[in-house]
């Protein structure tokens, strides 16, 4: 009887870590109010490869909770807005950027600042995964990775 005990305990904290399990990774990941440095472009082309900024603290982007985006980019500013439609799985969605006001001024290069305001209007979806943000253009055209500004 002993026995039969120990087990049905064991199936009880299986089942109990379990479903904690379950809804500590269905937890929907919120965007609104978060902000971001740029870490890499992922490129598909293999001639290009893995494009990594200088100082990933002169990219930045705010994801305002009223959907609006602030962003640094280089020596430039730029403006818009933001939406997503998250997935079920609370991690991964689409996401787009509507179209960004940014200031023209001539940054010294190496700089990356034309090449993300183009490609923003580009974004069809993001995955947060290790706390980072992957935003992915659209027709496999690239990957932007962002990490957390701490």
């Amino acid at each position: 009887m002993k026995l039969l005990d120990i087990n049905l305990i064991k199936i009880v904290i299986v089942l109990t870590l379990g479903d904690f399990f379950v809804v500590a990774h269905a937890l929907p990941v919120s965007l609104s109010d978060t902000h971001w440095c740029l870490h890499s472009i992922q490129s598909m082309d293999d001639a290009i490869g893995v494009i990594i900024p200088n100082d990933s603290s002169r990219y930045t982007m705010e994801l305002k909770r009223d959907g609006s985006v602030t962003m640094k980019l280089n020596c430039n500013n730029a403006n818009g807005t933001w939406r997503t439609m998250p997935s079920s799985d609370g991690v991964s969605g689409q996401f787009e950027l509507g179209s960004l006001m940014m200031t023209k001024m001539m940054c010294s290069p190496p700089s990356l600042d034309i090449k993300i305001a183009k490609d923003a209007q580009y974004i069809r979806s993001y995955l947060v995964k290790d706390g980072n943000l992957y935003l992915s253009l659209m027709a496999d055209g690239g990957i932007y990775v962002w990490m957390p500004v701490r």
